[in-house]
């Protein structure tokens, strides 16, 4: 990463103001923050332009902004006299990197390979995938940001706060040279109120000091302010952050609404409010509404309930996911104060201990992914628009559900599921009934409950504690806590062990979690008839897209469904046994996306990822992908593998030929002879051992006696040419919007070239700009923050984000010895 020196000049203000005006102007840009409608007092801008960003240190206070030695300068307040100390309005931050947010600085960090790994014991720095996080690392595991923007002086009497969704980790917060809060949890957000202390119609700066020298996870976590960070300004009577909660109960024909919603006074005299709650149905329209009298009393928060009954309401569900919407109205005196929106969905859940899980009252088999919060090119600090393509592309192999491990997600990844038709496991980093552990509980239940793609919550994952008693009395105390701020989920933990004891978590939960253990699933459900049950993680079949043999020396899985760890199955050992089993609602296979860290099964230098996921780190499917698109989607598919591209291989061991489909029946022709065909076996594949001879394989798909779907693979000749692809071709001129284009490696005559490996740089021209690359090579020690970057098994990909100003952009590829390829996409 390129750190801009060390230096402390105090620039003028005048500067320092123009500055600011022009950071505050690009937050505002439509699109990437609401524009405030003079209907509403209440103001919601998006921080995430304009930021500044440099190391500090873990250990040395000389080599972090004195942080540690100088106490009077971070602590106390008037610590506006020191204009030296970087949390002052007034520092000049001109050396600092330029950054937008959300922003990880560990994906700009080098692979550091340790001087010894003993080969006797798996290498422990490889869970973290081997970035240079940690106290061992303390010159790259802190960092300071600073954001400096102006406040009209119009904003006198109104509550001005600062909304983070997520810090990695231990965050102290100062605005304006006062420190104001410090935030442990890399994963929770976290709010901070700073009207005391703000600067009206001057300069205001925000200055963070961020700590990712220790870690609460066991796998890649990034670092820094990889979520959004928002400005709110209210009247000081207004809704509090997450202050309304929507529950609905269908009864046939008619859904009955209840609203509760919380009022806060921060003012020193009692008002009377009428609250106004209107319902506008999923094409805009209002279908309902309700008011009611609230007083407010002075510097208090009271709760009001109302109802509202809708007449043939909409539906959410997987198919067909209608969201609603709340506007929440508080009128004082004859004027409007606060307007407040609220996104939230009608629907109903049951868990069945012998049948399993109904969503409105249909039986749904969960067919779900747990996945980490990384993506090539970007690490933690993934786009809105990503999230949405991570879960279109789990959908589109016929995925339900999606488990958050093992922590709250973003709120833009819920914002997808909602809006795409994909359940939600919602689960809490820490399993602990200590302060700071059910403030963390208590934000994701507050912040989430109104969604309805989140179905269950999760209290922990594979906990130690969960077979003794002290475990189990937490288990009560965090569900308690979720009973008294939700109520309408059920509570579920990923269990390895203990299920049944005579104590522990297991005589808590409402949802019994199982995690690799379908065979203790069965007994369990034996001995335990009446408890609900649900495979909280599952699978785990380790695989590398486009390798077909295990090369240890290169340290590449099989991509045949072949191997899983000792604590695992493979897909075809724990699918069909689920599928069966109708007391099981279902599963979460480990993983939808490969991600960095846990190298499994290798677990040392060179992998820094994991081999997990039914795709690699960029989205490309792995075969993997299609066994679960043959049995969670009803479409009529074959999938044939391995390429047909084998020099040298004629006249050697035939090749191992598989075909994952859910047709009738399949028949496999090499070079138009037919090599027979066999039956469909349920929840299983088909195998033909083939002699290698160049030309093409092919396989068909028959329902009866009728041909519907066939894939074929051919012979591949030298390299010659590049082709790019994007998932959409118009993005919004957002500064946030995005495409993800797809970098093939292709023959003369267009067909894939499966080995390719050749280097491919990616230029633009337009208002966009690259933010990272990727190939799903999980020993890949390349940069994720490159215009270059290396096919691997012929692919490769490369994020390109809008800007602010619309146009057309175009991408060009380029390669040695290769045809380029250029791409148009639209800004607008």
């Amino acid at each position: 990463m390129n750190t801009p020196s060390r230096r402390h000049i105090l620039a003028s203000s005048a500067a320092l103001a123009a500055l600011a005006a022009e950071r505050t102007q690009a937050a505002t840009t439509p699109g990437v923050a609401p524009t405030p409608t003079a209907v509403s007092p209440r103001e919601t801008l998006r921080l995430d332009l304009g930021w500044r960003f440099h190391l500090g240190h873990a250990s040395d206070p000389g080599r972090d902004f004195n942080f540690g030695a100088i106490q009077s300068g971070f602590a106390k307040a008037g610590s506006w006299n020191w204009p030296q100390a970087p949390v002052t309005p007034y520092y000049n931050d001109a050396d600092w990197a330029p950054v937008d947010l959300p922003h990880d600085w560990a994906i700009e960090l080098p692979f550091v390979q340790p001087a010894y790994i003993d080969p006797n014991r798996d290498d422990q720095r490889a869970s973290h995938g081997y970035k240079p996080l940690g106290r061992e690392y303390p010159d790259t595991s802190v960092g300071w940001y600073r954001h400096a923007f102006t406040l009209p002086a119009s904003d006198a009497g109104r509550r001005l706060s600062l909304e983070f969704e997520g810090v990695f980790r231990d965050c102290r917060v100062w605005v304006n040279g006062y420190l104001l809060t410090r935030n442990a949890s890399g994963y929770a957000p976290f709010r901070v109120d700073f009207t005391d202390v703000a600067n009206l119609g001057g300069l205001n700066a925000i200055t963070l000091r961020v700590d990712a020298s220790e870690g609460e996870g066991w796998f890649y976590e990034g670092a820094g302010v990889y979520r959004h960070v928002w400005l709110v300004k209210t009247d000081p009577i207004h809704v509090p952050q997450w202050g309304t909660f929507v529950r609905s109960t269908v009864n046939g024909a008619v859904a009955a609404v209840d609203i509760t919603t919380e009022v806060g006074n921060q003012s020193d005299a009692s008002r009377l409010v009428t609250l106004v709650s209107t319902v506008f149905d999923p094409d805009g329209k209002p279908v309902g509404m309700t008011k009611g009298p609230v007083i407010a009393r002075p510097r208090h928060t009271v709760s009001a309930g109302q109802q509202v009954k809708l007449d043939k309401p909409q539906l959410w569900s997987i198919e067909t996911p209608r969201l609603y919407r709340l506007e929440t109205e508080l009128i004082a005196d004859g004027v409007t104060v606060d307007r407040y929106s609220t996104t939230f969905g009608i629907r109903t859940i049951h868990f069945d201990p012998a049948q399993g899980f109904f969503l409105n009252g249909v039986h749904v088999k969960i067919k779900g992914t747990c996945n980490h919060q990384d993506h090539a090119g970007v690490g933690t600090a993934i786009p809105d628009r990503l999230q949405a393509f991570r879960i279109e592309r789990l959908k589109a192999m016929g995925s339900n559900a999606y488990r958050t491990s093992h922590n709250p997600p973003a709120p833009s990844l819920l914002d997808a599921c909602d809006r795409l038709g994909m359940l939600v496991l919602d689960e809490t980093r820490r399993m602990g009934s200590d302060p700071e552990a059910l403030d963390e509980l208590e934000s994701m239940v507050r912040r989430d409950r109104n969604r309805p793609s989140v179905f269950l919550w999760c209290i922990g994952n594979e906990e130690p504690q969960e077979v003794t008693a002290p475990g189990g009395r937490i288990a009560e105390t965090m569900k308690r806590q979720v009973y008294r701020l939700d109520g309408t989920r059920p509570v579920t933990e990923a269990m390895d062990f203990g299920w049944g004891g005579a104590i522990g978590v297991s005589n808590v939960v409402d949802v019994m979690g199982f995690n690799y253990r379908p065979a203790a699933a069965a007994t369990y459900h034996q001995a335990h008839p009446t408890v609900p049950i649900i495979l909280t993680e599952t699978g785990s079949t380790v695989t590398t897209r486009g390798v077909y043999e295990r090369d240890v020396a290169h340290q590449f899985a099989s991509a045949y469904d072949v191997e899983a760890p000792p604590w695992a199955q493979t897909a075809q050992q724990w699918w069909p046994v689920c599928d069966a089993a109708d007391y099981s609602a279902g599963g979460f296979v480990w993983t939808g996306f490969d991600y960095r860290g846990e190298p499994t099964p290798f677990h040392r230098w060179p992998s820094v990822a994991s081999y997990f996921g039914l795709m690699d780190s960029c989205g490309f499917a792995k075969d993997e992908f299609y066994y679960y698109k043959a049995w969670w989607d009803e479409t009529p598919m074959v999938h044939l593998f391995p390429h047909w591209t084998w020099p040298g291989r004629e006249g050697k061991q035939p090749i191992d030929v598989w075909v994952y489909a859910n047709v009738d029946r399949v028949e496999l022709f090499l070079n138009g002879k037919s090599l027979g065909s066999q039956a469909v076996v349920k929840d299983g594949h088909l195998a033909w051992s083939v002699p290698y001879a160049p030309g093409a394989i092919e396989a068909h798909g028959y329902k009866g006696d009728k041909l519907v779907v066939r894939e074929r693979r051919e012979t591949a000749g030298a390299a010659a040419k590049i082709a790019l692809t994007a998932d959409r071709a118009r993005l919004a001129a957002d500064n946030a919007d995005l495409a993800v284009v797809t970098i093939a490696i292709l023959d003369a005559h267009g067909r894939p070239v499966p080995d390719a490996a050749n280097t491919v740089r990616l230029s633009l021209s337009g208002p966009a700009a690259l933010i990272g690359m990727g190939n799903g090579d999980p020993t890949s020690h390349e940069p994720d923050k490159t215009d270059t970057r290396r096919a691997f098994k012929g692919l490769a990909m490369g994020i390109v984000q809008a800007k602010g100003a619309a146009g057309r952009v175009r991408v060009r590829a380029e390669a040695e010895g290769l045809e380029s390829a250029e791409l148009v996409l639209t800004t607008g």
